[in-house]
């Protein structure tokens, strides 16, 4: 079959033999695959938890249909609609857990449904389970014009935020966060941005932050927070160390809380879908969560698509289509 791997001679497509289920693993036919941040590094080789390195299929989220199943795989059958998270994505067929499957909606086409696995895994864990958003606080979503970003705004608005806010160093981008739950846009360029989020929150401070961008605002994040405030740390597109005011987030008490999958067991990961599921799938197949399709691609395009991720210039998510 046709699959984009990191080889010998760096990421490029293709052909690897079809893969096999064991266990409770499902095989897809792929129709369409979402590109995420993770992505950009694995085609360099780098790892990212268990994957990564020579011999890889690249790719995170898909949408297709169940083409067989292994012996202890349970909750769908042969020929269903599916969508889901796992390794080796970026091919015409892959491999995963029944636990981390999902029924496709039935009025959602695959690239619609290949967009949303890992963000509605994401941000419901972040936003509800670890950020404990309460209906009336105040949220704030660093770098919201990705896809998993404005997946952040948007629970965070179902679930009775009172003030939304999301920020993007883009004032395009900015401009549209309003369309997916936005009250207010967040410029991080500014110097002392944080004044923006007080001035909006009455000198209070946000709730919550939910933090993907991490080195470039962790001092400003501190200081833009509540007392009691709490800081999900998901993601790193700012950089991987930077300064951090001990002292500022002492004194406000702050839940500094990181989160990953990389860490996280089968059994942990498949909880996290259950949960996310039972609170968000009504709105799901109502089409209320929902992201845009910045692009879209054929498999053996991939790395034109990757490009476009790196170039930071897209606003949703950017799909691979086999």
């Amino acid at each position: 079959m046709k699959a984009y791997v990191y080889g010998a001679n760096g990421a490029e497509i293709a052909e690897v033999a079809k893969p096999s289920p064991k266990g409770t693993q499902v095989l897809v036919k792929v129709h369409a695959c979402g590109l995420n941040r993770a992505d950009l590094g694995m085609t360099k080789g780098h790892v990212h938890g268990a994957a990564g390195g020579v011999g890889t299929v690249l790719g995170m989220e898909w949408a297709g249909e169940v083409a067989e199943l292994g012996p202890d795989a349970k909750g769908v059958k042969v020929g269903d609609k599916i969508m889901g998270s796992g390794g080796a994505a970026f091919a015409e067929y892959t491999l995963a857990d029944h636990g981390r499957l999902f029924r496709a909606p039935s009025n959602m086409n695959f690239e619609e449904a290949a967009t949303l696995p890992v963000a509605l895994a994401t941000m419901h864990n972040a936003v509800v389970t670890n950020g404990a958003l309460q209906p009336g606080q105040s949220v704030l979503i660093q770098g919201a014009s990705s896809g998993v970003g404005l997946m952040g705004l948007q629970i965070a608005k179902l679930k009775g935020a009172r003030l939304v806010m999301g920020s993007s160093t883009n004032a395009r981008r900015r401009e549209r966060l309003a369309e997916f739950g936005a009250d207010l846009a967040i410029d991080t360029t500014q110097k002392n941005w944080g004044d923006a989020v007080l001035k909006a929150t009455d000198g209070k401070g946000v709730d919550l932050i939910v933090d993907q961008v991490s080195a470039s605002v962790a001092n400003e994040n501190l200081r833009a927070a509540a007392v009691l405030g709490r800081i999900v740390n998901v993601g790193r597109l700012g950089g991987f160390k930077g300064e951090f005011d001990f002292d500022l987030h002492a004194m406000k008490r702050i839940d500094y809380i990181g989160v990953t999958f990389r860490t996280r067991s089968v059994e942990e990961v498949r909880e996290i879908n259950r949960l996310m599921r039972a609170d968000l799938w009504p709105h799901v197949e109502s089409g209320k969560l929902n992201l845009p399709i910045d692009r879209t691609f054929p498999l053996d395009q991939a790395p034109a698509a990757l490009a476009h991720m790196r170039a930071n210039a897209h606003f949703g998510k950017i799909v691979l289509v086999t």
